[in-house]
């Protein structure tokens, strides 16, 4: 990667034209599902910038093309890191994490108890919040859940950030993000940074992390009791998000759960098979086919 001279002149701005925009706003969506409006040009040209400077490029249109090519796989995945937003904390939206415990959990814990399966999903898992909430409110319910078939899977399309989630390490804890009952209880002070915390082992074995493209095929071939799929499909166009929504129908088993952002919802009229059982949560009530193998979006 080519590295700014010393005592260079001052670097120009860049600046993006309209087809150009429009060229990369497409790859992006084929990439990612993400939509980029012009009202994101802006954006656009501000996180790119260095990164053109950095392989010695100065437009983006020889970017585009670069980007564009089979061979660059790579860098389109550091594309997706540069323009994805990972806003997240612990227990986000509260409300779904109490619903999660009160209603939602108890008969998967009788179900694992008699040796039954049972999986979560955090699709959209950013740096690990929200899974590892998951998972606290899973020991809270049954502390041996470990030693059970009882597991949650974790994914994200962006690699920068289930790097950070499998550290679980994460800074400034004590300021209130986590209720201090569950910080005493499932998190480590660091030794290396005073204000730094770790998740401790108990949370760690009960998720599994791994990188994953919502819009490309899915490896997995069980079924899923719970989704929480919160804030991911916001960004991506009506269409994509009814294929999505008709995907983890198909992935959900009977009377599954599947957990949504607040400013998200469910209403396609291909989507009937999921009824509403609180604020942007929804339970799957018919059957549809499964399918063996599952396409792309």
């Amino acid at each position: 990667m080519t590295q700014p001279m010393a005592n260079s002149a001052p670097l120009q701005p860049l600046a993006i034209d309209e087809v150009t925009f429009k060229r990369l706003a497409e790859l992006v969506r084929d990439e990612t599902g993400i939509v980029l409006g012009d009202n994101k040009r802006n954006l656009v040209v501000s996180r790119l910038a260095r990164r053109l400077r950095d392989l010695d490029m100065t437009d983006f249109s020889s970017y585009t093309r670069f980007i564009s090519a089979r061979e660059n796989h790579e860098e389109r995945r550091f594309l997706t890191s540069l323009l994805t937003t990972n806003v997240t904390r612990f227990f986000r939206e509260d409300h779904h994490f109490q619903a999660l415990a009160k209603d939602v959990l108890p008969p998967l814990v009788e179900r694992a108890r008699h040796g039954g399966r049972v999986r979560l999903w955090s699709a959209g898992c950013s740096t690990g919040e929200e899974p590892y909430s998951i998972a606290m409110q899973v020991l809270e319910a049954f502390p041996d859940a470990a030693r059970h078939d009882f597991r949650i899977l974790a994914t994200d399309i962006d690699a920068k950030v289930i790097q950070t989630a499998q550290t679980g390490t994460y800074p400034n804890l004590a300021e209130g993000h986590v209720p201090d009952v569950f910080l005493k209880k499932y998190f480590q002070r660091s030794n290396d940074v005073e204000t730094a915390w770790h998740v401790t082992e108990k949370l760690r074995e009960l998720v599994t992390f791994g990188e994953l493209n919502l819009l490309r095929d899915w490896p997995m071939r069980g079924l899923f009791d719970v989704i929480f799929c919160r804030n991911v499909v916001i960004y991506f166009d009506t269409e994509t998000q009814a294929r999505l929504w008709s995907r983890f129908g198909a992935i959900l088993a009977p009377d599954g759960h599947l957990f949504i952002g607040h400013s998200e919802r469910v209403h396609s009229v291909d989507d009937a098979h999921f009824e509403p059982t609180g604020t942007t949560q929804y339970r799957r009530v018919d059957a549809l086919p499964k399918v063996a193998k599952r396409s792309p979006i």
